[in-house]
């Protein structure tokens, strides 16, 4: 089974809506939706926003249905300028940018999980992979492989996306990603984290503006890469 989660419905009803026989769950007061898409069974959830958020879905969707990936969608910020409104990103590994120990002598974002600590989580190769094909064979796909940031931050100024870039090399930023490949990495389940490029303000003031007029375009063309990753793999 294939787990895909998203924060916001218009991350993910484009992708329910091509589901056969789609069966409702509310666990945790979150809405899980299982069917079959081209002949691959999948479970789709709406976490909502925010770290805690989208690991309390990651988890449960994981106890519940036992997925044999997972995959986060949706939309992000760009942090680099290698990436833009309607770029792709394919996460090659996640970090949580807000994480911070570094008075305690720990270097930046390092997390401490059960069997070890890291900075850096990766993603599945694998899922990487299969990824970049789908996004190589779609017309005018621009896509970038990278590090994606995560935390509890709404990033809208120049000096704050320069600064994550700095610091993690990272080539966009969003709010679930890295907790989801947190939970997932801890649970050993491949994951991916695919995200489309929203807002990338050349001046502070244009970032709100930005995400209000290219989120749901950007979130639409992540739909349409999940939908033909479906299509596509088998597992």
């Amino acid at each position: 089974m294939l787990g895909i989660i998203g924060a916001l419905d218009i991350e993910v009803n484009g992708i329910i809506a091509k589901m056969e026989n789609p069966k409702e769950k509310i666990i945790s007061s979150l809405k899980f939706t299982s069917g079959i898409i081209s002949g691959t069974e999948c479970v789709v959830a709406r976490c909502g926003i925010g770290k805690v958020n989208a690991a309390l879905c990651t988890q449960t969707m994981i106890l519940e249905y036992k997925p044999d990936r997972i995959i986060n969608t949706g939309i992000a910020g760009s942090t680099s300028d290698k990436t833009h409104i309607g770029s792709v990103v394919i996460a090659g590994d996640i970090v949580q940018h807000d994480f911070d120990t570094t008075l305690l002598g720990d270097a930046p974002a390092t997390l401490f999980l059960p069997e070890e600590n890291i900075v850096h989580i990766p993603a599945d190769s694998r899922l990487i992979a299969e990824l970049e094909k789908i996004c190589s064979s779609l017309y005018d796909i621009n896509y970038i492989v990278g590090t994606v940031a995560t935390g509890d931050q709404f990033i809208g100024t120049i000096e704050a996306r320069n600064d994550i870039n700095r610091r993690f090399g990272a080539i966009a930023c969003e709010m679930e990603g890295g907790s989801i490949g947190q939970v997932c990495y801890i649970n050993k389940i491949p994951f991916a984290v695919l995200r489309s490029i929203s807002d990338d303000s050349s001046c502070d003031e244009g970032t709100q503006v930005e995400y209000n007029t290219f989120s749901r375009s950007a979130a639409q063309k992540a739909i349409e890469i999940i939908t033909a990753f479906i299509e596509d793999t088998t597992f």
